[in-house]
């Protein structure tokens, strides 16, 4: 089995080292280089190598829209993404181009090895730092979604703390000066806005929020 691979990086120095640091591997084997996103597309499209290891920073084309040609145009091939980018949008943007696979510059020889074998099976690969990233990204969009309560008008809020302090449709009406008609209006604003089906839902969530305290 040997391992046809394309080397695209704006900077000489670092694509031969890189190429030198790979050929010392039987199983792989050096078929081109690239400086830019165009040339790495021109020489896939003649090479048809089985990965192109690419650089994100590319001057002529960057290496997401080159990815995203190279899916179209020469889809036998896989991209690796070999970048110093951490930046998660950058990791999101070239994973939806089609890269295959992410990894740092400051990966180990070993970890880039591992990364070309997976991808090379077609498989989808991740460094640990990676991983780390795009999870943290995740975690903190969740938080923010559970945080971000919808907003209710002053009059929905007033009752709401009343509903959830057991006061009655009626006794609401009369204390806020308005009709038990209006009251029922608002409850049902506020039960849409919340996502709530019910008076049980709606003190729970006061509850929660510590609009009302329990005792």
């Amino acid at each position: 089995m040997t391992i046809r691979i394309l080397i695209t990086d704006d900077h000489q120095l670092f694509r031969e080292g890189i190429a030198n640091l790979l050929s010392a591997s039987p199983q792989i084997e050096i078929v081109g280089q690239a400086e830019n996103g165009q040339q790495a597309i021109e020489k896939a499209k003649q090479l048809k190598p089985d990965i192109v290891i690419m650089d994100l920073s590319l001057p002529v084309i960057n290496g997401v829209d080159a990815t995203r040609i190279l899916r179209k145009e020469v889809p036998a091939t896989k991209v690796l993404v070999l970048s110093m980018h951490a930046d998660k949008n950058y990791i999101k943007e070239a994973l939806e181009a089609g890269a295959f696979g992410y990894l740092f510059k400051d990966c180990t020889y070993d970890q880039l090895i591992e990364a070309i074998n997976t991808v090379y099976q077609g498989k989808k690969y991740l460094s640990n730092k990676i991983t780390e990233v795009l999870i943290h990204d995740y975690l903190n969009r969740d938080e923010e979604i559970q945080d971000k309560s919808p907003e209710l008008s002053e009059r929905e809020s007033e009752i709401l703390r009343l509903i959830a302090e057991g006061k009655s449709t009626r006794e609401i009406a009369d204390l806020l000066f308005i009709s038990v008609k209006t009251v029922g209006t608002h409850k049902q604003h506020v039960l849409e806005k919340l996502n709530l089906q019910s008076t049980a839902g709606l003190i729970k969530y006061a509850i929660r929020k510590g609009i009302v305290s329990i005792g």
